[in-house]
């Protein structure tokens, strides 16, 4: 296992890995779109990876960056987008509305 606390770039372009953090699902479409990472999105994709890219975008790119950097700093950061998405870092308020009857 490797561990870098730099921010390498090797095969995953830098607009990938910083958008990614917040529009993941976007990204991965632009990126197939563009073909610009061959080594991780096929040109023909089967239906597994796109169930896969639409339910969990967020673990399919840790996958992508895990195997093409190992655990660096791009890993730790998308592991800390990822927790607060799913931990409820966007997490809804809901108000309960008070009914008040009123007696005639």
């Amino acid at each position: 296992m490797h561990f870098s606390l730099s921010l390498p770039v090797n095969q995953i372009p830098l607009w990938f890995l910083v958008l990614s953090l917040f529009l993941p699902r976007i990204c991965i479409f632009v990126a197939w779109i563009q073909h610009s990472m061959p080594a991780f999105i096929p040109a023909t994709v089967g239906i597994i990876p796109i169930i896969v890219a639409l339910l969990v975008p967020r673990l399919l790119i840790l996958f992508w960056i895990y195997n093409d950097q190992g655990i660096t700093i791009w890993f730790l950061l998308h592991v800390i987008a990822l927790l607060m998405a799913w931990g409820g870092g966007s997490h809804r308020y809901y108000r309960r509305r008070r009914v008040v009857e009123v007696d005639d």
